[in-house]
């Protein structure tokens, strides 16, 4: 029947998460050097808008301008206190959505009933580092049907992720990919037992099993402080925003806005949630 979203933002990140984010700074930097190079003329079109792309970095005030936008179209948000992730996983455990949305599977160790990936307005998706667009579709995973058919715990779905790698221990463990994780969990049941059963050199552990176990069992998060009902839009707040502020097409605003008031009101009048593209 569709959708209304609640978008969710990130909060501090767990200090596990610091390689990960250096790793992604250095890349965004590089980016920045490249782009610097090719705008003194060493480069073409096609290499400025891929470096461009890649160096772009989210703000503060990015975020801020974000929410308030939000606010003024009445859709609901929440700020998480850490991992965004965990938190969208928390409020769909807690029965206050349907599905998380995101292409990130650690939706799923943070024990999201049901993630949505490819969730697009266009249907289609740019290729990393290429100026190409493939077709995609939306992709429903049901956690509990996922664990069924693997026949494992989401315990131990959270040791194949560590054995290939997250967040917290970018890399996984050395030479061990998803079929190999799946296999040694099958079999000894734990990431520990297959280090005791030397199935798993001790050497190659260099994280923290149990504090990066943890941070998916019971990461931080909380329960949402607004209301997460879709809200009558400010239409007057909306056009300053988008229209004042960011030079947006005045005409095109407005007819946005007036479709999503009609579309929000026969949600509510129909009693079910309503079409994405009806957003935009």
């Amino acid at each position: 029947e569709g959708l209304i979203p609640i978008y969710v933002f990130d909060g501090q990140p767990p200090e596990q998460k610091r390689e990960e984010l250096e790793r992604r700074a250095k890349i965004k930097e590089e980016a920045e050097k490249k782009l610097a190079k090719i705008k003194e003329g060493g480069g073409s079109v096609e290499e400025a808008r891929k470096y461009s792309q890649i160096a772009l970095k989210l703000t503060n005030d990015m975020v801020d301008e974000s929410k308030k936008l939000l606010d003024a179209m009445g859709i609901p948000w929440i700020q998480a206190p850490s991992e965004g992730e965990a938190e969208a996983a928390y409020i769909n455990i807690k029965g206050l959505s349907w599905a998380a949305g995101s292409q990130d599977y650690d939706s799923l160790l943070f024990g999201a009933k049901r993630l949505i990936r490819n969730l697009t307005i266009t249907g289609r998706r740019k290729l990393p580092g290429k100026d190409v667009y493939v077709e995609i579709k939306p992709e429903l995973i049901e956690l509990d049907i996922l664990l069924k058919k693997l026949a494992i715990t989401r315990e131990q779905l959270i040791d194949i992720g560590i054995l290939i790698g997250t967040d917290y221990n970018p890399g996984g463990v050395k030479g061990i990919g998803v079929k190999t994780a799946y296999r040694i969990i099958k079999k000894y049941g734990s990431l520990e037992k297959a280090i005791e059963r030397g199935e798993i050199q001790k050497t190659l552990i260099s994280f923290d099993i149990n504090a990066i176990r943890k941070l998916f069992l019971n990461p931080a998060v909380k329960d949402p402080d607004v209301s997460l009902e879709l809200r009558e839009p400010d239409e007057n707040r909306t056009v300053e925003i988008l229209v004042q502020l960011h030079d947006f097409n005045e005409d095109r605003v407005k007819n946005g806005i007036q479709r999503l008031i009609k579309a929000g009101r026969e949600a509510k009048a129909a009693g079910r949630q309503t079409g994405l593209d009806q957003w935009f």
